[in-house]
């Protein structure tokens, strides 16, 4: 029934001289979202409307999946693109449309028309009238509403004829790529790969760091995050995940430092290693799924405690999310159910039974000072020995 698609942007439109980087950036990702996809696809621009044609046989549901997940379009409408010559072959153009998508003709209608050709006979009112009386001529059993109407008919009139009435909605944000990189700490909760999907969704490419700690979170703990990377990566396209062994660290901090204070050193480590692979990997800031207030270690003071290691800027997109939010957006990216998998984290594993929720950095630092002699040979161990896999979204689902 439909062999191409109009793709529709938001952001980008706004965009000055560079608008066309924006709009490349995007066509590549359309490209890169439609490569499992059954079927041969040629995507084309026009003045403010990117086109997908299926040369061919193709696997329509698995296209409308994959280009809803490209972040920068925000719909997706199925059309009919065929020649524009003179204003019968566009009423017959019509007429087939309505008579092939909507085989149920009792319905009600209204005809949008949109000239870009302004040099075309007709304006767009009267060729909005004028079809509207050729349906209804065709078709009477059809009426038309100009307030809630049950099939909103757009006519374009462009290089060629584009027929739709069908918009499905896109995630809407950045084409990735747009805006740089960035390193997200990913853990196996259900903050951090929201995090990751919402900084990705303004144009940044995303690199992942976890933190292992065995014998004291298993394999298992281990694969859920790579899990998670793979679902995040349905969007944001392939993400390089570096493992880190974090538990000589952990135990180090455990043995040494005040256990009101564990929760705050060891995140103020996986900062410091955090941001030596961001450095490594040329990315432009971390990102965390940290919400002020949720835990501890995101009061205020915790996070002023830990962001005082950092020397690039820390992003934090669910700052002010209360969890439902959270939890809503990790449900409809698909996120949520691997999430709450009963295996631990490193973090919770090794969480004071009474952590101090309004830190003082120079405590701290002295309570680290302790740490001196064994904790430099330790982080470059633990930077030298991580484990970098690439990972790809493994399929459509």
């Amino acid at each position: 029934m439909f062999q191409a698609f109009l793709i529709k942007y938001g952001e980008i439109g706004i965009k000055g001289k560079n608008r066309y980087l924006f709009e490349d950036a995007l066509v590549h990702q359309i490209k890169l979202a439609l490569q499992p996809v059954e079927g041969n696809f040629v995507i084309s621009t026009e003045r403010g409307r990117v086109y997908v044609e299926a040369k061919g046989a193709f696997d329509y549901d698995d296209a409308v999946l994959a280009l809803s997940r490209v972040f920068g379009i925000i719909a997706i409408c199925p059309m009919w693109q065929v020649e524009l010559t003179d204003y019968p072959h566009i009423e017959q153009a019509v007429i087939d449309y309505m008579d092939e998508v909507y085989p149920d003709k009792n319905k009600s209608f209204k005809v949008f028309t949109k000239r870009a050709d302004k040099e075309f006979p007709m304006n767009s009112q009267e060729i909005n009238v004028a079809l509207g009386d050729a349906i209804l001529d065709a078709y009477p059993e059809m009426h038309v509403d100009v307030h809630n109407p049950e099939i909103s008919l757009n006519v374009e009139l462009r290089t060629k004829l584009n027929i739709y009435s069908e918009s499905i909605p896109g995630p809407g944000g950045m084409p990735v790529g747009t805006a740089g990189k960035a390193m997200l700490l990913l853990s196996g909760g259900i903050d951090s790969p929201v995090a990751g999907y919402m900084i990705a969704k303004r144009g940044v490419v995303i690199e992942a760091v976890y933190f292992h700690a065995p014998p004291y979170t298993s394999e298992r703990a281990k694969q859920k995050v790579i899990d998670l990377a793979k679902i995040v990566a349905r969007y944001s396209g392939p993400i390089r995940l570096h493992i880190v062994n974090f538990t000589d660290i952990q135990l180090y901090i455990y043995d040494c430092c005040p256990h009101d204070e564990l929760t705050i050193i060891m995140r103020r480590y996986m900062m410091r290693i955090a941001e030596h692979f961001a450095k490594q990997d040329a990315c432009l800031g971390l990102i965390t799924g940290e919400s002020i207030g949720q835990v501890a270690s995101q009061t205020m003071k915790s996070l002023a405690a830990t962001n005082e290691v950092c020397t690039m800027p820390v992003y934090r997109p669910l700052i002010a999310f209360d969890k439902n939010d959270i939890v809503s957006i990790a449900e409809r990216i698909d996120t949520f159910e691997t999430s709450i998998l009963p295996y631990e984290d490193c973090c919770t594993i090794f969480v004071a039974k009474h952590p101090v929720t309004k830190p003082n950095v120079g405590a701290i630092k002295r309570s680290e000072k302790k740490l001196d002699e064994k904790i430099d040979e330790m982080v470059e161990t633990a930077v030298s020995t991580a484990e970098i896999l690439e990972i790809e979204a493994d399929r459509l689902v």
